[in-house]
């Protein structure tokens, strides 16, 4: 048969052993990834929130994602995806020369030995360059530093956060990266987080519940919600397709959106090893287990009470993740683990032999994730803490954005109170503009956009 032009011999530029169907596809998967973060959170943060809180949080997503994207190919990348320099961390240098980029992707430390010193799995290399891998790593490292952003929404310091942003995706993120995906000892124990339910999920989870308990809750002070439902559905569109679960005694659009996300969440260590049954079970147990622990659980735990956890990533994301990782060490079918894994032998406990062994991988792993997440920003947040306050001023908090930004979202007649420095005690220069009070007490009320 004749090969296609496509192809046949090439250039220089298109190496022998670059599949471009696969290359295509990557890309492609990388963009879908990014768009969840860009616009897709940046949407949600804008939207869910109070309206005075609408810029600063869809800035704090938004910064992530660039300061992200700077650390991860000037450092992080090659720390979590690199030669091995510990059993849980790769060695960190830049992933920017144009020879590293270009050529044919790899990752190290993904090598596999039996006990006896022979190779079972070979060194993990897929047929497109370098460069794709980066840019395709860098969308999950991304979202994972946005998911946790939710939990501190509407009081965190921003400046707190611009210095936060960079010490957590080194000091904990390439860590659970490494261990799991990149070669590190958990990979090569054998345990099972096909995209994340642990890497992303449960670290952004746990890492955001505890960054909530040192940045402090929100002020309690009455006033509207200002919820825009048709963003929030725009998002949804955007970040996710998945298992319905309900979240109040009604079904509600916030209700639905959060059972999606829990089944996307749920499925990822899963994906690829379980078969299409048990997806439906994971979907099924996504969708009540952490209604029971948000709607539940947590009104009776009195930790859970003291933490403001702004959007609920604890049961979101760290539930549902962990619920995951735990179902795939249950469900995991042996044929389809001996095409993606580094260990040939796993399986599920439900397939008997030593799946057993598989669960207590999955438990210990979670464990780990648990534990490493818990003490590395408590540990980040207190050397901020030392230099930069964790939370902004009350008085910030009173008005939101004006205050921090010196901008709002949404500016409505008579809505709200506009900054005023003197009142409120930083500089006049800044804040000058004073709003007119609106003539307009009832009925309907004009709209002026601020540019």
């Amino acid at each position: 048969m004749e090969m296609a032009k496509a192809y046949e011999a090439a250039p220089p530029a298109v190496p022998d052993w670059l599949n471009k169907g696969d290359n295509a596809w990557q890309m492609t998967a990388s963009t879908l990834v990014a768009l969840q973060s860009m616009p897709g959170l940046v949407i949600l943060y804008g939207s869910i929130v109070k309206k005075k809180w609408a810029v600063n949080s869809a800035f704090m997503a938004l910064y992530a994602f660039a300061a992200v994207l700077i650390c991860w190919v000037l450092l992080c990348y090659r720390m979590a995806f690199g030669d091995k320099l510990l059993p849980f961390w790769g060695k960190g240098a830049p992933a920017l020369g144009q020879k590293y980029l270009t050529g044919r992707a790899g990752v190290p430390a993904s090598t596999h030995y039996h006990a006896d010193g022979s190779i079972e799995t070979t060194k993990s290399q897929p047929f497109y360059p370098m460069a794709t891998l980066v840019y395709f790593q860098f969308t999950f490292a991304a979202i994972t530093m946005i998911l946790l952003a939710g939990s501190v929404l509407g009081r965190m310091n921003i400046k707190a956060w611009m210095a936060f942003v960079p010490l957590w995706l080194i000091f904990s993120y390439t860590v659970g990266a490494f261990s799991l995906w990149g070669g590190g000892f958990l990979y090569q124990w054998g345990v099972i987080d096909y995209s994340g339910g642990y890497v992303i999920h449960l670290s952004s989870g746990i890492a955001g519940f505890t960054a909530a308990y040192w940045v402090g809750p929100r002020l309690k002070v009455i006033g509207r919600d200002f919820l825009q439902i048709m963003s929030y559905l725009c998002w949804l569109e955007l970040v996710c397709c998945g298992w319905d679960g309900p979240v109040s005694m009604g079904p509600s659009v916030i209700g639905a959106v959060q059972g999606m996300m829990t089944g996307l969440v749920c499925i990822t260590p899963g994906a690829g090893v379980v078969q299409s049954w048990a997806a439906i079970v994971m979907g099924i147990l996504s969708g009540s287990i952490p209604w029971f622990t948000m709607m539940i659980l947590h009104k009776k735990s009195t930790l859970l009470q003291k933490v403001d956890d702004t959007l609920g990533v604890i049961h979101t994301h760290a539930v549902a993740g962990l619920l995951g990782g735990l179902l795939t060490g249950l469900l995991a079918e042996p044929a389809l683990c001996r095409l993606i894994l580094p260990v040939k032998n796993s399986r599920g406990a439900f397939y008997g032999g030593e799946g057993g062994i598989q669960f207590l991988k999955q438990v210990v792993a979670a464990l780990f994730i648990i534990g490493w997440n818990l003490v590395s920003t408590t540990l980040i947040l207190l050397a901020i803490r030392m230099v930069i306050p964790l939370r902004m001023p009350d008085e910030h908090l009173l008005i939101g954005d004006d205050a921090v930004h010196g901008e709002e979202a949404y500016a409505l007649w008579g809505d709200g109170e506009k900054y005023d420095a003197t009142k409120h005690g930083l500089n006049a220069s800044m804040y000058s503009e004073q709003r007119t009070p609106s003539n307009y007490v009832n009925g309907a009320r004009g709209v002026t956009i601020q540019l």
